[in-house]
């Protein structure tokens, strides 16, 4: 067992599905904690090491209608305070400037109205982008773009207009696409062809394990993981 994590939810917005995606992808490696809004006090996050904000269906600022200061200023001391926090989709909009402010000159951007997108629209599609050596078709249903001093996170996956898709930053990790999907999600014509049999929960295994090992020597830690990813896959 690699640590225990705290996971957030509130359907449709951090919906059961994706919560359901992230448990079939990281278990039996870690376990959970479900947790709502009316759970989050300082106690309760001390006994996770990953707090995880998943995807769903709904817009970024409904965040002020259930983190209120006081929730949200909790999360934000958590990690702090040397906690983790996991955002995916929703999730990884909610550690920008306007909500959680979890990061350090890097803002979160709608992909679809970023230069050079390739996917102008809000709809279930999938995203072109390259995990560290690989390229893949990645769900994605209007995640987020990460803009800013590249110099201070690492990137771990890119869009096809080479905005950073997944990155880590310092005890943060946030993903735009959609690696814990699962087989119901495919359930259109134009889906089915791209249904990855679950090997993107893989990678998304390996870059929680990188951020369980993140902190001081970050970047050190994950160009060591990717080297191994890229020798892993080349034999």
């Amino acid at each position: 067992m690699h640590g225990r994590i705290g996971l957030f939810l509130r359907h449709p917005e951090c919906s059961r599905q994706c919560c359901a995606g992230m448990m079939r992808a990281l278990s039996p490696h870690y376990s959970f904690k479900i947790f709502t809004e009316k759970d989050v006090t300082a106690g309760m996050l001390q006994e996770v090491d990953i707090v995880a904000m998943p995807g769903g269906i709904g817009e970024a600022d409904k965040y002020y209608e259930f983190f209120k200061r006081r929730t949200a200023n909790a999360i934000a001391d958590y990690v702090s305070s040397g906690g983790r926090y996991l955002g995916i989709c929703m999730g990884a909009y909610w550690a920008d400037y306007d909500y959680f402010d979890l990061l350090d000159g890097v803002r979160c951007r709608q992909y679809i109205k970023r230069p050079w997108s390739d996917i102008k629209r809000s709809y279930a599609t999938t995203a072109r982008v390259r995990w560290l050596d690989r390229d893949y078709r990645m769900y994605f249903h209007d995640g987020t773009a990460f803009v800013g001093d590249a110099s201070k996170f690492v990137t771990v996956a890119r869009y096809a207009n080479n905005d950073p898709m997944a990155i880590i930053q310092n005890r943060v990790g946030l993903i735009g696409c959609h690696p814990e999907s699962m087989y119901t999600w495919y359930d259109r014509p134009y889906l089915r062809a791209y249904w990855h049999k679950e090997s993107h929960h893989k990678l998304l295994l390996d870059f929680v394990d990188a951020l369980m090992n993140s902190g001081r020597t970050v970047k050190q830690e994950l160009t060591t993981w990717e080297t191994q990813a890229i020798i892993a896959s080349s034999t």
